[in-house]
């Protein structure tokens, strides 16, 4: 008995206040801002400088204030705070902008631009028309076209990437076809992702999108979207091994938005 009575005392007890082990599937803010910061580096080599000018002008603004005001070490503090804010607005800007020069000119770029839309909108993952043209693998991808389709408030938006010809002769086919569907009440728009005239920049997508004005209310959104998913889609079949989907924007990027 007294020996069993040893081995509890024996066995050491936990502390209530001792730390939890760090899952690793979870890293810290301190390690995201980390890679958030060496992703944005790797395309964007002028972060640094950035960061810093960001910094040094709202800390300036502020020390200037103090220095007017006769409190300049009170200011200054808070400047250091007000600065750092301002460096993290500029990263999270940048870190943006490098996600996206990341997946310009990949097949499927532009599903990937539109998964960062935020409420209001509903998206297919998958493009809901594709044109393989001459590829017949997955690294021959340049002369595929493909159709993105987006509801919200201002309507159903079509956007197709790929060769101009073929995207455009995709995008009107498309365009028809949810017209058929949608009704006359509501309003189809379509934009084609790429370089020069008449093209958007895949980094501006949701910016253009977003600035088209609302007609629809958020039931008729819904309405809209069962309607359009009931059709079906129009797909003629992509080489194997391609996938559309795989063209992805790198989440972490944007954290410190």
């Amino acid at each position: 008995m007294a020996s069993s009575d040893s081995a509890k005392d024996a066995t050491p007890k936990k502390s209530r206040f001792a730390r939890k082990p760090k899952d690793p599937s979870n890293p810290g803010r301190g390690s995201q801002l980390k890679q958030v910061f060496q992703t944005t580096k790797q395309h964007d080599p002028a972060i640094v400088w950035w960061l810093a000018l960001a910094f040094l002008v709202v800390f300036g603004v502020f020390l200037l204030i103090g220095l007017a005001v006769g409190h300049p070490v009170y200011l200054g503090i808070i400047g250091v705070l007000f600065g750092l804010v301002a460096a993290m607005f500029v990263l999270g800007r940048r870190a943006e902008k490098a996600a996206y020069s990341s997946i310009a000119g990949q097949p499927g770029a532009t599903g990937a631009a539109l998964g960062s839309l935020r409420r209001g909108w509903l998206v297919e993952q998958e493009p809901v028309a594709a044109e393989a043209g001459r590829a017949r693998n997955v690294k021959d991808m340049s002369s595929a076209a493909m159709v993105f389709r987006a509801v919200g408030k201002p309507g159903v938006v079509l956007v197709g990437e790929g060769p101009k010809g073929s995207a455009a002769k995709l995008l009107e086919s498309e365009r028809k076809r949810v017209a058929r569907v949608a009704g006359p009440e509501v309003p189809v728009h379509t934009l084609r992702v790429g370089q020069g005239e008449g093209t958007v920049a895949v980094s501006d997508l949701t910016k253009s999108m977003r600035k088209l004005p609302d007609k629809l209310t958020k039931d008729e959104v819904g309405a809209v979207t069962k309607r359009l998913r009931a059709l079906g889609s129009a797909k003629p079949p992509v080489p194997q091994g391609i996938d559309p989907r795989k063209a992805r924007m790198d989440r972490k990027s944007l954290r410190g938005k």
